[in-house]
């Protein structure tokens, strides 16, 4: 299986608006960074998005993703679900998409969107909506989404509740302030771990860079990708200071697991 990492920044994006710094200005490609989401892609072609952000559109055609079998959000803050209308073009091609996530966030999204999830809302023939079908996922239930075993798992985002994802070999949590040792033990054997890193110094609903790698040393995958990732720092500065088996990720960086 493999991760491809379509988005790797935080809610500002980078560059970020307005901003003339060193990072926003930086002619590294790395350093240009869309809103967080990444694509699942199984061997036999299965593919899981998780998250749906601003730039969906443009992440998927960069990434040369043309369809995906199912969606998991992990929270519903508008840097992971405002680019949802972007699923548009896939489910009129495919029929109604399954987006999986917590009961919570899945109950927001047709209230935040009720021109898709509402049917008393009249439907435009001239406008075509997407057709989605909410899937409330358990924490610390595992099922198979698309043929892709998943394993939901709660997580604390500043007293918003998130949920980290393992798929198989992979660990994915973005937006998490804490991880309960619980949790840790769950994530333990994969392969490939992905976290959400800030800044140096702490933050009420992110994990810092150094708690971060704390926690990447903990769980012990061979491989670590940083995403999330601000303006205060550049790829190669961040990369050249990170312990071995720990990176920053990037937008369009591939990786097995």
């Amino acid at each position: 299986m493999r991760l491809i990492v379509v988005g790797s920044g935080t809610s500002f994006g980078v560059p970020q608006i307005g901003c003339s710094c060193a990072v926003c200005t930086s002619a590294d490609p790395r350093d240009r960074r869309t809103r967080v989401a990444a694509v699942v892609e199984a061997p036999g072609g299965a593919r899981l998005l998780i998250d749906t952000p601003p730039e969906l559109r443009l992440q998927l055609i960069a990434a040369q993703v043309d369809a995906v079998d199912a969606v998991l959000y992990t929270h519903d803050h508008a840097d992971h679900v405002h680019g949802i209308d972007d699923l548009r073009a896939m489910s009129v091609r495919r029929g109604r998409l399954p987006i999986y996530g917590p009961p919570g966030v899945l109950r927001r999204l047709g209230e935040h969107f009720p021109y898709i999830f509402d049917e008393s809302v009249p439907r435009d023939p001239a406008t075509p909506r997407p057709s989605l079908e909410r899937m409330p996922l358990e924490p610390g239930r595992e099922i198979s989404v698309a043929g892709i075993p998943v394993l939901p798992l709660e997580c604390d985002h500043g007293g918003v509740q998130v949920y980290g994802y393992r798929i198989g070999g992979l660990g994915y949590l973005t937006d998490v302030k804490a991880v309960p040792p619980a949790m840790v033990e769950r994530l333990r054997g994969v392969q490939l771990l992905v976290l959400s890193a800030l800044f140096d110094h702490p933050h009420p609903s992110h994990l810092s860079i150094p708690e971060a790698v704390d926690l990447a040393l903990a769980v012990g995958a061979p491989r670590t990708l940083l995403t999330h990732l601000t303006h205060r720092f550049s790829h190669a500065e961040l990369a050249a200071r990170l312990p071995a088996g720990i990176e920053p990720a990037y937008d369009g960086l591939v990786a097995a697991f």
